[in-house]
């Protein structure tokens, strides 16, 4: 690992929130477990992903995977995916699972990485053709560190699917006093409302890193049924895709 890389990884993270999550890791693919919203969030999410473009034969780098749900997913429907996360309770985790499932779907591969995507910005450049960032930027410093980093990594012509939480009263009342002091569907102490992110700032990152913003589709969970849906609202979850200019 070269000098830049080492300094890009060493510089970009929260350790509390890196341990909060590998914290969770024992449980992640558990369907009925802490990350069970996540699982239920998942389809709706890989459906925005799937509906702006194929994945099949396709290059497809995620961006903090975690335990890899969307890493998985991914792979299922064909794409040749990079999974990268700097807890290493989670890529171990999502390893073991992805050789679980290989013995009945061989052909499901996941080339996860303990790696932040600023450093590996510098080894691929323009080698993806699609990003996905998933409840992520609002885990770390520099979000727009981030978001520079997925363009330079993507080709031209190539999307950026962002995922995250707007900077709402209504975010602050469902995502942290409803689903984690209230419904106990997260476990206490997963967000901080300082970290959430207007649509407005997001675009402006996407902006200054030479992206063009696409489409802000609200991300709607409904706890009673569990299920989730897209939907116009955009106050409290939502989903965004952006182009790299051809």
């Amino acid at each position: 690992m070269t000098a830049a890389q080492t300094r890009f990884d060493q510089a970009n993270f929260d350790q509390a929130e890196l341990d909060k999550f590998a914290d969770l890791a024992h449980r992640w693919w558990d369907p009925n477990g802490p990350q069970r919203a996540l699982h239920e969030l998942n389809p709706t999410r890989l459906a925005y992903v799937r509906a702006r473009g194929p994945l099949r034969g396709t290059m497809v780098l995620d961006v903090g995977c975690g335990g890899g749900l969307l890493s998985e997913a991914l792979a299922g429907e064909g794409a040749d995916v990079v999974a990268l996360d700097l807890a290493p309770e989670l890529i171990e985790i999502a390893r073991l699972h992805l050789l679980e499932m290989q013995v009945s779907k061989p052909a499901l591969r996941v080339d996860y990485r303990l790696q932040s995507v600023e450093s590996i910005a510098v080894e691929m450049p323009q080698k993806f053709d699609a990003i996905t960032c998933m409840e992520m930027l609002e885990h770390v410093p520099d979000p727009l560190s981030v978001v520079r980093a997925c363009a330079d990594l993507l080709k031209p012509g190539g999307r950026l699917f962002v995922s995250t939480l707007n900077r709402t009263a209504a975010a602050f009342a469902l995502a942290i006093v409803g689903a984690e002091y209230v419904a106990g569907l997260l476990p206490k102490g997963t967000h901080s409302y300082a970290q959430f992110i207007k649509p407005s700032e997001l675009a402006a990152w996407l902006r200054e890193a030479g992206l063009q913003l696409e489409d802000v589709s609200g991300l709607h969970y409904n706890p009673l049924t569990h299920s989730a849906a897209l939907g116009r609202r955009t106050d409290v979850n939502y989903l965004a895709c952006a182009v790299k200019p051809a």
